[in-house]
């Protein structure tokens, strides 16, 4: 497993499928004076996962207040994000109403990167070697990386990916 980038340094740039298109270079997709939050979910239609991107979505409109750009990533398939991204936004308006945020369609207002062959997440460190798909394969972990507009790591979080984590501390001590 790699060791990951470290505080301060420069965040790599890559490429990427998302469920929303195809990122040419993650550094131009964050901008020149936006921060982005980078974060993981170990699978796609499970119950935590679904509850903490739910919460996300809700929360959308306080990061875009702060400049700051959501992307998230698995090891599953942007059709799969696609079509996950329909239960995310009935929860979120199951638990929070019509926040605004939960009103565009099936949309999220944040694309998630799909990693099926697990380099970038392998090579961000982010790696559960704990946890496994049915086929054997390792999953992502919970992380988060919070990364500045000169695109340094500013902030990283890693839990296990049995582990829930709660945006609202992140959102309010991590920025």
């Amino acid at each position: 497993m790699s060791k990951g980038i470290l505080l301060g340094e420069k965040f790599p740039d890559f490429q990427a499928e998302t469920s929303e298109s195809f990122i040419s270079s993650f550094h131009d997709w964050i901008g020149e004076n936006s921060w982005a939050i980078l974060f993981s979910h170990p699978r796609d239609f499970t119950p935590v996962c679904t509850t903490e991107l739910a919460r996300l979505v809700q929360l959308a409109p306080e990061f875009k207040k702060r400049n700051v750009k959501l992307i998230g990533l698995s090891c599953d398939s942007a059709q799969s994000h696609r079509e996950w991204a329909d239960d995310i936004i009935a929860l979120c308006k199951m638990k929070f109403g019509d926040c605004g945020a939960c009103s565009s369609g099936n949309k999220l207002p944040f694309p998630i990167i799909a990693d099926e062959n697990r380099s970038l997440a392998t090579k961000l460190g982010m790696m559960d070697p704990d946890e496994r798909d049915e086929k054997g394969a390792a999953l992502t972990a919970r992380c988060l990386f919070i990364i500045g507009p000169e695109k340094t790591l500013k902030l990283s979080i890693l839990y296990p990916a049995t582990t829930g984590r709660n945006f609202d501390f992140q959102l309010l001590y991590g920025l």
